[in-house]
């Protein structure tokens, strides 16, 4: 699209009138400034400039009349001793993403800092998506995408990357399903499409497909089977990502945001922190939701993150044999930058059903709302009917940060030497992080990063055991080790005490930071039992009050004192 033909679409469009708009086009990035009246329009128009000729990235201004923007507020920290230290590389963001690049750069004879802006690693998108590791990047990304590619590429990587890091990881394959016989003579051309991709696929009949999933309604017809689809735990990968990587040398820097990054001559020198400064030559952007951020504080704005939220739902582990296959709906979708959605087994037994897709203004809106859960039951339980309303134990949304041009942004700054900006992770994100691993790695060399292999890279990393498990002579020998592997403290997912120790032991400093390597209060009761019994043992092992031990770090302090106190004093 031209530029002419963008300002005839918008002033023939009256759903823009009461629109103020600027735009300007620089080095292949279009730059949107003005007012809108609602938020719809803003991602409507990002969309727009995005389908102009030769563009590269859209960096998004606008912003709707009368809506206030979100708050920033950051507590006063003291500076940390590693203030005015050296590194070679510093990757900001210790997400999936930002994990995996700081495992693949611990290979090498280099300084790396890995910093992070919450109290642990993982709590942004990383463990607020789905459990997918993606066959293909949808029907509607171009097969030569960038994020077509890198998820293919990502996905053959996850078996060996599931046995040098230890964690939990399945192949159950993927069934697109066909309630509508209309759609039936489309299949084999929908097949074909998804091969062009590099995804293997076949066409399932009604009667195979019965074998397969007995829990499918009768109006299921057919489906297209997907092979190389699997599923992990997000959050158990990005820990197990950087417990390898700190083993390997990576300075893992926590509870620590950036607020400005040192560029001289146009070329990094340095990040700036809210706990100090931290030179440096080269500069990994996998800030996630605050990617376009970190690239604008670096004076090369290139891309605008859109956020979007998506709801899900999780079933009990106790309905695991519900279904065998990830599910999804083989049907016309009405929004082109969603994948839709489906049914996903977890590697823990739950279903995780969803997500929803709704454009949000603000990058933490992770609120739940009834709307969205009724929506995410109302698509998907027609594939599941035995499933019930009370089977559900939770819901949670996490926030998707995408580019305006829906595809992943994994380039070197234009303007800042030394800096390489990882944008627009949004989904198959998970499924691609080893593949842009190596990818940005590449980048950097070709920036000038000199990259010597390590002799001492160890890529393996054992997991804290999982008592309920193992064996009985496993658990007999862990007992004789450490008798409180014997000692339950979540009975939903019949956690023990020697796992919540060893939690503790490799970092974990909060509730969440427990549940995430242990799923400690991660069942249906969600907490109700074993939350006192964490405080206790996080209190002990890290020697705090229990009045200091929070949920997720800062102000989200779980006690506030003890109930006695008040009254006595009064």
């Amino acid at each position: 699209m031209r530029l002419e033909e963008f300002w005839e679409r918008v002033r023939a469009d009256p759903s823009f009138s009461g629109v103020s708009l600027r735009l300007r086009v620089e080095e292949g990035t279009v730059f949107l400034e003005g007012e809108t009246e609602s938020w719809e329009q803003v991602v409507e128009l990002g969309h727009l400039a995005a389908g102009l000729e030769g563009v590269r990235g859209v960096v998004n201004r606008l912003w709707p009349r009368g809506l206030p923007r979100a708050e920033r507020r950051r507590e006063p920290k003291e500076r940390a001793p590693w203030d005015g230290s050296r590194v070679d590389v510093v990757v900001v963001g210790a997400g999936i993403v930002g994990a995996a690049i700081a495992r693949e750069l611990s290979r090498y004879e280099l300084e790396v800092a890995l910093v992070e802006k919450e109290e642990d690693v993982g709590w942004g998108q990383s463990k607020g998506g789905a459990s997918w590791v993606h066959g293909f990047a949808g029907l509607d990304a171009d097969p030569d995408s960038l994020k077509a590619r890198l998820c293919v590429e990502g996905n053959a990587m996850y078996d060996r990357w599931a046995e040098e890091l230890d964690f939990p990881f399945r192949r159950p394959g993927l069934l697109a399903v066909v309630r509508q016989e209309e759609l039936l003579p489309f299949l084999e051309e929908v097949a074909e499409l998804v091969r062009r991709h590099g995804c293997p696929v076949r066409v399932v009949g009604r009667e195979e497909l019965r074998r397969m999933e007995p829990g499918l309604p009768e109006e299921a017809v057919a489906a297209l089977f997907f092979p190389t689809y699997g599923v992990v735990a997000p959050y158990t990968v990005t820990v197990a990502l950087v417990e390898n990587a700190v083993a390997n040398g990576v300075r893992l820097l926590l509870g620590t945001e950036v607020v400005g990054v040192r560029v001289e001559g146009g070329r990094v020198r340095g990040v700036v922190t809210d706990r100090g400064e931290i030179l440096c030559s080269f500069l990994v952007n996998a800030a996630g939701l605050y990617a376009d951020e970190v690239a604008e504080m670096a004076g090369s704005p290139e891309f605008t993150i859109h956020p979007r939220k998506g709801e899900m739902l999780l079933v009990d582990w106790k309905r695991a044999g519900a279904c065998l296959h990830n599910l999804a709906p083989a049907e016309l979708k009405e929004d082109p930058y969603t994948k839709g959605g489906g049914i996903s087994l977890t590697v823990d037994g739950n279903l995780l059903w969803g997500p929803t897709a709704q454009e949000v203004p603000h990058k933490e809106d992770t609120d739940t709302t009834r709307e969205g859960m009724e929506k995410v039951w109302e698509r998907f339980s027609p594939f599941l009917p035995s499933i019930r309303r009370s089977d559900v134990i939770t819901a949670f949304a996490g926030v998707r940060a995408a580019t305006y041009t829906e595809d992943f942004h994994i380039a070197p700054s234009k303007k800042v030497r030394g800096m390489v900006n990882v944008g627009g992770i949004q989904s198959p994100g998970i499924t691609s992080a080893p593949a842009i691993a190596r990818r940005v790695v590449e980048l950097l060399r070709e920036e000038g990063l000199v990259l010597r292999e390590k002799p001492s890279f160890n890529p393996r990393r054992r997991a804290i055991p999982r008592f309920k498990e193992l064996g009985e002579r496993e658990k007999e020998e862990l007992l004789v080790r450490d008798r409180r592997y014997g000692h339950v403290i979540c009975r939903c997912e019949h956690v023990t005490e020697g796992e919540v120790v060893e939690a503790i032991r490799r970092g974990a400093t909060t509730l969440d930071g427990v549940k995430f390597r242990t799923r400690a209060g991660m069942g249906r009761c969600q907490g109700g039992f074993c939350t006192p019994h964490l405080l206790r043992l996080l209190s002990r092992e890290l020697g705090r009050p229990v009045e200091e031990i929070t949920k997720k770090g800062g102000r989200s302090r779980v006690v506030v004192g003890r109930i006695k106190e008040p009254l006595l004093e009064g």
